[in-house]
């Protein structure tokens, strides 16, 4: 699973399919989506009209928590709806009253988002296996490495979302490190994600906000700077 995927929550009709098609053309190569963002068929349309290889492109899509007892259902109109024959990861988007894994072949993996330390050892009980990702909210503001360290000894991938959304960009400490690197603050909350090897997925319909969230890789963050981002966490 590559560590930078696109968000499209919120993202609808022509809107979705642009935004998807501006994140490919500027490299990303995985894209997450949901039954319940009703953006699958622009999204699928957009990897489509891209031109890359299916198997160039993780897609991502989520099972809605009231849609356990329809899991198969479910799952065979996300496919309809991305134009394809199978996803590269399945969530169940919320916990719900017991969630069937998707027919072997229809998902290569199956993760969970929004699940607690406690459900995550509840369905893992449950169904003899872990999940292979919790999609969660992450940002400085919510860092816990305790959590963190709990997925991790599950074998549990985190998986963040809403890492700009939850974070206040105008803090003193992003602003200094962003200008000693000569990156914006976005960026550097981004690439302290990367760093903490969270996978991490930004939202946008701006081209150029687009562009820069996966520009990361030009730069780095040494340790002095990744503890001070740490110590926002709680603020």
């Amino acid at each position: 699973m590559p560590m930078i995927g696109f968000g499209t929550w919120r993202l609808r009709g022509r809107q979705a399919y642009q935004a998807v098609r501006t994140a490919l053309d500027c490299g990303y190569r995985h894209v997450d989506t949901a039954t319940m963002y009703r953006n699958e068929e622009e999204t699928g349309r957009a990897i489509r009209d891209s031109g890359l290889d299916r198997k160039d492109v993780f897609i991502t899509t989520k099972l809605p928590g009231e849609g356990a007892g329809r899991e198969r259902a479910t799952l065979d109109a996300s496919l309809r709806a991305l134009d394809t024959d199978h996803v590269d990861l399945w969530l169940v988007h919320w916990p719900p009253r017991g969630a069937s894994p998707p027919v072997e072949g229809l998902a290569r993996a199956v993760g969970v988002s929004n699940y607690s330390v406690a459900q995550i050892d509840e369905l893992t009980e449950a169904t003899g296996e872990a999940p292979a990702v919790n999609q969660i909210p992450w940002s400085p503001s919510q860092h816990d490495p305790k959590l963190l360290a709990a997925m991790r000894e599950r074998d549990v991938v985190v998986e963040g979302y809403s890492p700009l959304k939850g974070t206040n960009l105008r803090s003193p400490v992003l602003a200094e490190i962003a200008a000693r690197r000569g990156v914006t603050p976005a960026q550097v909350v981004l690439r302290w994600h990367v760093q903490h090897q969270i996978t991490v997925i930004p939202k946008s319909a701006d081209p150029g906000r687009i562009a820069a969230n996966i520009d990361l890789f030009g730069f780095s963050l040494d340790a002095a700077e990744m503890a001070s981002i740490d110590a926002m966490a709680g603020r």
